[in-house]
């Protein structure tokens, strides 16, 4: 579409007029299958600014929106400026005037109208002016076209440019639906990802520690055993088991027993890596797993004085102690998680075993 394509009408031909009409319905059509596939308010204005001149023969169009109480003189096509990015108060231009009594006006000398702020028109090329509310309730906008010398759109120009008005409120109202939709469907898709997120850590996750639970640690584990595989770094496993839970929670009851577990999590997290896998695998059981740790006494010994430091600060007087049991492998696929998890338990129980006697036990100052 084209201001050269603009269709003009001969006042003193009805035959003229017929056709010129006639012209103007087939190219209104061409406009409403264009602003059908508008998904956006500026290809909105680009189509109709420019249809408007074409529909009316005129020297420009504006394409005015309603801000509160502002006019916004949003778009034009014209042979010489206007008004575009302007904003003017409703009672101060004719488009305001428009909108606020649902009217379409068509001004031959606007010199000559007391509703036109003349001083705003010296500066332009205009002289006459036709101006339609987009929307016949509650507009939110007007078009206007204007020409450089005194002229009067015909009847048949003028219903062209209301069907153009028509036809562009049920384009922005289309818009305004598909922009929600688009919201509501990137907020719905927000949504179920962030649900996603959720279930998937719930399914990896203990929920009374915030530690990885049996299948969060099987899933992460397997990864570093595998990277171990393939770079050939040596791999290591701590498991380690609460002392006396079931004492703690026979006695003290179920909620002791729980804070002395997420104590003991939080030594882990504290004493590890956080690349190196921290889990609770059962009710009073944790494992570490890690690639390049330290030796086994030296495991033992930091997580020894982890423990000790939490003792230290323990409100409720309930003494933490952990049986712990370590296995190192060197990168071979002899060695597997399962293998790994089971010599650790051995090991571990040997050392309760072993040294249950001397071993700190808890207790409740």
């Amino acid at each position: 579409m084209s201001s050269e394509n603009v269709l003009t009408v001969a006042v003193c031909n009805p035959q003229a007029d017929y056709c010129a009409y006639t012209k103007g319905v087939d190219y209104l059509i061409q406009v409403v299958q264009d602003l059908s596939l508008a998904r956006d308010l500026s290809r909105i204005m680009e189509i109709v600014r420019r249809a408007a001149r074409v529909l009316t023969g005129s020297d420009g169009a504006t394409f005015v929106l309603r801000e509160g109480e502002q006019c916004y003189y949003a778009d034009e096509d014209a042979i010489g400026p206007l008004w575009k990015g302007s904003r003017f108060p409703m009672n101060m231009c004719i488009s305001g005037w428009v909108m606020d009594h649902c009217e379409s006006v068509l001004i031959e000398d606007v010199y000559a109208d007391e509703r036109i702020p003349a001083d705003f028109y010296r500066q332009t090329f205009v002289q006459s002016l036709a101006m339609v509310p987009i929307r016949c309730e509650e507009p939110v906008g007007a078009i206007g076209s204007y020409w450089a010398t005194k002229t009067l759109p015909t009847p048949e120009q003028m219903r062209l440019l209301k069907a153009l008005a028509g036809t562009t409120a049920v384009a922005m109202e289309n818009v305004r639906i598909h922009a929600e939709m688009e919201q509501r469907v990137r907020e719905r898709t927000a949504e179920l990802e962030a649900a996603n997120q959720e279930i998937s850590q719930l399914s990896l996750t203990d929920e009374l520690t915030g530690l990885y639970n049996r299948r969060g640690f099987l899933l992460m584990a397997h990864q570093q055993l595998r990277e171990a595989h393939r770079s050939g770094k040596t791999a290591e496993l701590l498991l380690a088991d609460v002392d006396g839970l079931k004492s703690i929670n026979d006695r003290l009851g179920h909620e002791a027993g729980d804070r002395l577990l997420i104590r003991a999590a939080q030594v882990l997290r504290e004493t590890f890596r956080e690349i190196d896998v921290v889990a609770r695998i059962g009710g009073d059981e944790f494992v570490v797993f890690g690639t390049m740790m330290q030796t086994h006494d030296h495991l033992r010994q930091r997580l020894q004085n982890g423990i000790a430091r939490s003792n230290r600060g323990c409100a409720d007087g309930i003494q933490l102690s952990m049986s712990i049991g370590v296995v190192r492998c060197t990168a071979c696929k002899d060695f597997t998680l399962e293998k790994l998890l089971n010599d650790a338990d051995i090991a571990m129980y040997h050392v309760k075993r072993t040294h249950h006697a001397a071993s700190p036990r808890p207790t409740v100052n």
